[in-house]
């Protein structure tokens, strides 16, 4: 394997630290990085799997311990990836020392509760949710600022953070042109960050993510990039399919599971495909191999010092959600349930989203495609004996009035079984 080629900066090997690099999406990217030949330290403090456990839901595909998984990295690359067990939200100085100690040239921030259903259900998560996320975050820039080092802060963000409506324009990357008149009648053009729009507790953390990021760019300088990401769907990435135990997280119940990796999966264990509400909801997407990619060309073309936040709109492409259903259940039979819709959001919206910044980087954007489904698809049916039909469900409610998105099943589930060649499947 060339560990070598693609080394980004010049060529020059650096230390990036990936917090919550043992995640769905910190972990293909802390991989992809050192693959690159960069430096990484991953700095986790594993709560997604101890939120597996209050889940009782594990990921569909079997994540092994991050030691074993650092292990198989190891052997296949001939590369270490550093592992700190450290809660940002809570263990700020050893956080501190930590980045005194290594010096990073850059910092790619993941580490934030993801999910907006397990925010929203019930006043703990919410709490949880708010004091993770945000002092996470606040945590990580005061730590830069207090370091006084030259580091490069990356965060992945949510097209939420807009609301799901365009007023009959393009959402632009994080900025908005817009006229004022003076009293004097001089009209004045200015740009400000695009209004936030939060649909969920977790949304509105990431909207106040984006003024602490500004207000920290502005006065003590910090150089950032705020990654507004798409929708995830597809699990595994070139680095993730060389070994069954580097194998990505691939989350299916009502909480975890984002929406087309959950149609695929429902299709693929024989459970119907479940719609909240009329399916009119527009949403954009991006393939996780795409979102390694864009990690990586931001972290190529970072901010200079005095540029002001760097926002990208992280995605490729954007669908209703009915018409993705329907594209899975033509590609697999499967039936489609509508059910309640348990989230307080509009039936029907459109979405226009701009995406210039990646693709003058060089992005060729993996859009949907019948392979790719196929392979989630696969990936589905070879550990559908793993599957809980009960966790399939969105049980989480945005308020007391809302029902949970519960499709009328037969009483038990099919049982189904691995055959052996499932059992000796690999996802290479």
């Amino acid at each position: 394997m060339n560990t070598t080629s693609g080394q980004a900066w010049n060529g020059q090997e650096k230390k990036i630290f990936v917090l919550g690099g043992d995640g769905f999406c910190g972990w293909p990217t802390s991989l992809h990085l050192s693959r690159l030949g960069h430096q990484v330290t991953i700095i986790d403090n594993l709560s997604r799997r101890t939120i597996d456990i209050e889940l009782e839901a594990d990921s569909l595909t079997p994540i092994q311990p991050l030691g074993i998984r650092l292990d198989v990295w190891k052997q296949w690359s001939g590369r270490n990836i550093n592992f700190e067990r450290l809660d940002l939200a809570l263990e700020y100085e050893r956080f501190l020392q930590l980045i005194l100690q290594e010096k990073p040239d850059a910092i790619i921030h993941f580490a934030e509760q993801r999910s907006a259903p397990y925010s929203m259900k019930s006043s703990r998560h919410k709490r949880y949710t708010v004091n993770n996320n945000l002092n996470a975050t606040h945590h990580v820039l005061c730590a830069i600022a207090e370091s006084g080092l030259d580091i490069h802060l990356l965060h992945l963000g949510t097209m939420g953070v807009y609301g799901y409506g365009t007023s009959g324009m393009k959402i632009p990357e994080g900025y908005l042109d817009i006229e004022v008149q003076t009293e004097q009648g001089e009209r004045v053009q200015q740009q400000i960050l695009y209004p936030t729009n939060p649909g969920s507790i977790y949304h509105m953390t990431k909207s106040q993510d984006q003024l602490l990021f500004h207000y920290y760019n502005k006065n003590d300088g910090l150089r950032i990039t705020d990654l507004h990401q798409g929708i995830v769907w597809g699990t595994n990435t070139h680095e993730t399919m060389l070994d069954e135990r580097l194998i990505n997280r691939f989350d299916y119940d009502g909480d975890y599971g984002t929406v087309l990796n959950r149609f695929l999966m429902q299709a693929a264990v024989g459970h119907p495909i479940v719609v909240h509400g009329t399916g009119g909801q527009t949403r954009a997407f991006i393939h996780i191999q795409d979102t390694v990619r864009c990690i990586q060309l931001a972290l190529e073309h970072p901010p200079v010092h005095g540029d002001r936040v760097m926002i990208f709109n992280q995605m490729t492409e954007t669908h209703r959600i009915r018409d993705l259903a329907a594209l899975v259940s033509q590609l697999t039979g499967a039936e489609i349930a509508y059910v309640s819709n348990p989230r307080k959001e509009a039936a029907e919206n459109d979405l226009h989203v701009r995406n210039e910044l990646f693709l003058s980087h060089g992005l060729q954007p993996i859009t949907l495609n019948e392979g790719l489904l196929q392979e989630v698809t696969r990936i589905a049916k070879g550990y559908a004996h793993r599957a809980d039909w009960s966790k399939i469900p969105a049980r989480s409610t945005w308020t007391r009035n809302h029902q949970p998105g519960i499709p009328i099943l037969p009483i038990s589930a099919p049982s189904i079984e691995p055959t052996a060649d499932k059992q000796e499947q690999s996802v290479r």
